[in-house]
């Protein structure tokens, strides 16, 4: 099994097997786009299985371009919608809620760190760092650099404190 897809089923179920990877693929839609996803972009005859996902994946809940640059552990809770620029980069262990929308009107996206959880109906807009272990509160429009370790919410996003940031993270998967 493909690395990238071991640490995302860890991300999931919490274990790595067989089991809970047929239990996620029937379960959770965003997972199933992560597979897809993650084998179209491997090397080899494995490549082909992940055309055929690619081809057949729910194109209106999760729009991901696949030269979208992601890491190691993707969550992807309720199935989205989820829409992401293909300039954003996404570090290893982030959760992405439900109609988390990451663009730009300028060419380049958001640069997102490790162990970032962003909440429901949140906007990222245009060149943005994220630090590491942030976490973005619900409905929040993120158009500032986010400092590392912080809680992060509102219309325009600021800090609100330092205290046990990426706490929403389950389940961290560990290179």
């Amino acid at each position: 099994m493909n690395k990238f897809i071991k640490s995302d089923l860890y991300r999931y179920a919490g274990t790595v097997s067989l089991r809970s990877f047929f239990h996620c693929y029937r379960k959770e839609a965003g997972f199933r786009f992560s597979v897809a996803f993650r084998l179209i972009n491997s090397e080899g005859w494995i490549k082909f299985l992940g055309i055929i996902l690619w081809i057949f994946r729910n194109k209106q809940l999760i729009q991901i371009a696949r030269t979208t640059q992601i890491g190691y552990g993707l969550y992807i809770s309720h199935g989205g919608p989820v829409v992401i620029n293909p300039s954003t980069i996404i570090g290893n262990n982030c959760n992405l809620s439900q109609f988390v929308t990451i663009g730009s009107n300028e060419g380049k996206a958001a640069i997102i760190g490790d162990n970032v959880y962003i909440g429901p109906s949140c906007c990222i807009v245009e060149d943005v760092v994220i630090g590491n272990n942030v976490t973005i509160g619900a409905g929040s429009v993120v158009t500032k650099d986010l400092p590392d370790n912080s809680t992060c919410a509102g219309n325009y996003a600021k800090v609100l404190n330092y205290n046990n940031p990426s706490r929403y993270i389950q389940n961290k998967y560990l290179e």
